[in-house]
């Protein structure tokens, strides 16, 4: 039964237009609790194909985890973000905050007295308000997503844990109305993430996360279990 939920779930999250984000950690609700958290992502540099520069983004989220079984959590998140973009070519565009959001997936397939392992996918979309550039209304959306894969080490003040993902962010831009996918450079899809639970009590935790080689970001969040 667990194994037929996990490959329907992936299966969902491959044919659907799927969005990305950080990845929580490897601490999951157990069945029926709920985590709720605050999140600030910061993507500093993420580079795209051919002459399509790179992209920065500053995100703000209010997280909310549920645990379906004890082994399976589904992650939400609503807030706000922008979009930065460096063309190669020479023209920055600057997208100014508006609405973005989220949902995702962890199952826990390790969980022994200290060590943990946990697979996820996350994705995030982020709508920022539209821009008349030189009398042309440029819009964007960031299409970000990603599958990854953690380790990590319960100790008696931190919770460090370690992994890897494969992850795309791409920017869908439209000039005037015509629309065109600038995808995210291919060559940089798998990357490092390295990142921290510090606990206070039982309830209330931080989140620190780095994201490293297919971009540069780093996320931080405050959580607490009911």
């Amino acid at each position: 039964m667990k194994r037929m939920i996990l490959i329907l779930l992936i299966c969902f999250c491959l044919v659907g237009q799927s969005y990305g984000a950080p990845c929580y950690g490897v601490r999951l609700p157990q069945k029926k609790q709920i985590f709720m958290g605050l999140q600030s992502y910061s993507v500093l540099k993420r580079d795209l194909e051919k002459d399509y520069g790179r992209l920065r983004s500053q995100q703000e989220f209010l997280l909310l985890s549920y645990g379906v079984f004890d082994w399976l959590a589904i992650d939400l998140k609503g807030g706000f973000g922008d979009i930065k973009q460096h063309n190669r070519l020479g023209s920055d565009l600057d997208y100014s905050t508006y609405l973005g959001g989220g949902y995702g997936f962890r199952v826990r397939i390790l969980n022994g007295q200290k060590l943990k392992a946990v697979f996820g996918f996350q994705h995030i979309s982020v709508h920022p308000h539209s821009e008349d550039v030189e009398g042309s209304k440029h819009k964007a959306v960031l299409d970000d997503w990603q599958f990854s894969l953690l380790a990590g080490y319960d100790c008696r003040f931190l919770s460090p844990y370690i992994g890897a993902r494969w992850s795309r962010m791409d920017n869908i831009h439209w000039i005037d109305g015509n629309r065109k996918r600038e995808k995210s450079d291919l060559d940089k899809s798998t990357g490092l993430i390295i990142g921290t639970d510090i606990p206070f009590g039982k309830k209330f935790w931080l989140n620190v996360e780095g994201q490293f080689l297919d971009a540069t970001a780093v996320a931080a969040s405050l959580n607490f279990a009911f």
